[in-house]
């Protein structure tokens, strides 16, 4: 009962349990705000470094990135109860619970510069056929992919043998360049383009008598072991996982000679090299290609935007006579704006300029192409680096 200045054990009790029950309340909301929050600023963060950078490339400026490494946010949760009389009469004993309570969040977020040697390896060297090959199993656009990553194709034999570059200013390169990357993405289109690995078999002869019980035991897990006692010989033979070729057909039909010399091809080009064979007698033969897409870095992917913006304009370029209707070939590979005023978002500014990506007409090519962006540069990233960069620490 009410003892003038206090609660009995039993309310106090009560009030306690109440506390508790609005803290409950309270947290796992401000949570599930901020953790959105923080998701959504850091995402745009993103995509505006992006952008920023491509600005820079297109007034000739140094790439730079920063990074968030660390988020800490501290919710504190102050709470209080008490108890006052009902409003009863001068006589009353009754008591009426009175709560309340405030909630504060101190974020410290650390930003680091990224840079340093590994990074800027990563930035400058060329993507391997793994990352494109990664993306286009995602079902991914090719053409898109191609026009980002490619920076040539390198064809052999026939007419158009030789290297054309996907550069504007190569005129004929540039050309044949867009139209090989749309008839691939005709057969797409068709589900018949094939990204597969080459799986072929090696072979070895031995003499029976070379090999003692006990490696021939040891050899075993790792080899078919064959024994021609009419030849007194042992052949050894081995399951191989070879480079990746974009094909018009599935090369699990070819011998396993074919599939070998073709193997044998792929070894002589560079890692960041991807075989594509074109076979007529199949969806898209009609124009057969055979030959490489090479694959530039993600600077390089970055400057081919930023110079196209000005310094380089990309031009349409009509399909092959024997590329079939397709539903998407605009001009630019990533279309932005450059003005005196933001035009979509994202936008960031650098000067006196804005950069923004252009409001689509038709279809999502643009938002596809600068979400593929961010998922490349996230390819490109390592462990943010905390050893020897300075950290700004922001507290709010």
């Amino acid at each position: 009962m009410w003892s003038g200045y206090g609660m009995t054990g039993g309310r106090r009790a009560l009030a306690a349990g109440l506390a508790l029950s609005l803290a409950g309340c309270v947290s796992p909301p401000a949570l599930d705000r901020a953790v959105i929050e923080y998701d959504k600023a850091t995402n745009d963060v993103l995509a505006k470094q992006l952008l920023l950078n491509i600005a820079r490339a297109h007034q000739h400026q140094p790439l730079h990135f920063t990074g968030v490494s660390n988020i800490a946010a501290t919710f504190n949760f102050q709470l209080n109860a008490g108890a006052t009389p009902a409003l009863t009469g001068p006589t009353g004993s009754l008591l009426t619970p009175v709560f309340g309570g405030s909630l504060s969040e101190n974020p410290t977020i650390s930003i680091v510069p990224i840079e340093g040697e590994e990074f800027t390896r990563r930035l400058l060297t060329p993507f391997q056929e793994s990352k494109l090959t990664m993306l286009l199993r995602q079902g991914v656009d090719v053409d898109l992919l191609l026009r980002l990553l490619a920076g040539e194709l390198r064809l052999s034999g026939g007419d158009q043998a030789g290297i054309h570059r996907n550069l504007p200013a190569d005129a004929d390169g540039y050309r044949v360049f867009r139209q090989a990357v749309l008839h691939l993405s005709s057969i797409q289109d068709r589900h018949r383009l094939f990204v597969e690995p080459l799986l072929f078999e090696r072979s070895w002869t031995l003499p029976a008598d070379a090999l003692p019980a006990e490696q021939l035991a040891a050899l075993e897990k790792n080899y078919q072991v064959t024994f021609d006692p009419a030849r007194k010989q042992l052949t050894l033979t081995k399951r191989e996982v070879g480079r990746i070729v974009l094909t018009n057909y599935d090369p699990a039909t070819l011998s396993n000679e074919e599939r070998m010399r073709l193997q044998q091809e792929a070894e002589q080009g560079a890692d960041n090299d991807v075989s594509v064979d074109i076979r007529p007698g199949f969806p898209g033969g009609e124009w057969p290609l055979h030959g490489v897409f090479r694959l530039r870095s993600f600077h390089n992917v970055l400057n081919f935007v930023g110079q196209t913006l000005d310094d380089m304009p990309e031009y349409s370029v009509a399909r092959h006579p024997a590329t079939p209707e397709v539903r998407e070939n605009p001009v630019e590979t990533l279309a932005l704006t450059v003005g005196d005023e933001p035009d979509d978002d994202p936008s960031v500014r650098l000067g006196d300029r804005y950069y923004s990506l252009r409001p689509e007409i038709g279809y999502q090519w643009n938002r596809e192409g600068f979400r593929l962006l961010c998922q490349i540069f996230q390819m490109t990233m390592t462990q943010f680096a905390q050893s020897g960069a300075p950290v700004i620490t922001i507290s709010k």
